[in-house]
């Protein structure tokens, strides 16, 4: 499928509604037990996106549509860290769905043609890219996370599935 804005507003749209439905009011077992060293928490997954709304998607295409510079700064991966700071789950939620209402109303103002679509800015990593890939991996990050979510949550039950582990597709490790 082409990227297509129309397409990819519902997606973004609902992610926070989603992420939402998953993790109110759940025990603090399933919001803060990761897969192991060096993973992410359903607490720290919800902070990472906020980080996100707060520094990327958005910032990252008024850089594309201004002018002067279009070099993204690096996208810190440890900003999650400060935005979960003295936070609660309930709290990270509520913050997620403001950020992103607001963001996507400014999205929807920017009247963005395939034209635009096609203007570029520079990653630091990736080097060049539009803001029809930006908008694009926009909506994939969104659902990389909800995956991630699943997955970090499905680990907690890893033994407790017994003979059954064999046919949950989300406890494979490879």
């Amino acid at each position: 499928m082409q990227f297509d804005l129309e397409k990819a507003l519902p997606i973004l749209e609902r992610t926070p509604l989603v992420i939402e439905a998953m993790l109110y009011g759940l025990a603090d077992e399933w919001l803060f037990s990761n897969e192991g060293g060096g993973t992410w928490s359903p607490f720290e997954i919800v902070a990472h996106l906020i980080h996100g709304e707060k520094t990327d998607w958005i910032p990252r295409t008024q850089i594309i549509l201004g002018q002067g510079d279009k070099l993204f700064p690096p996208f810190d991966m440890e900003g999650h860290v400060k935005e979960s700071k003295g936070k609660t789950m309930s709290q990270l939620l509520d913050e997620f769905k403001v950020l992103r209402k607001d963001n996507l109303a400014a999205l929807k103002t920017m009247n963005l043609t395939d034209e635009i679509l096609e203007s570029t800015g520079i990653h630091p990593v990736l080097g060049t890219v539009t803001l029809r890939h930006l908008l694009a991996s926009w909506v994939v990050h969104d659902l990389t996370h909800i995956h991630q979510l699943s997955r970090v949550m499905a680990k907690q039950y890893d033994e407790a599935v017994g003979p059954w582990k064999q046919f949950m597709g989300v406890l494979k490790t490879n």
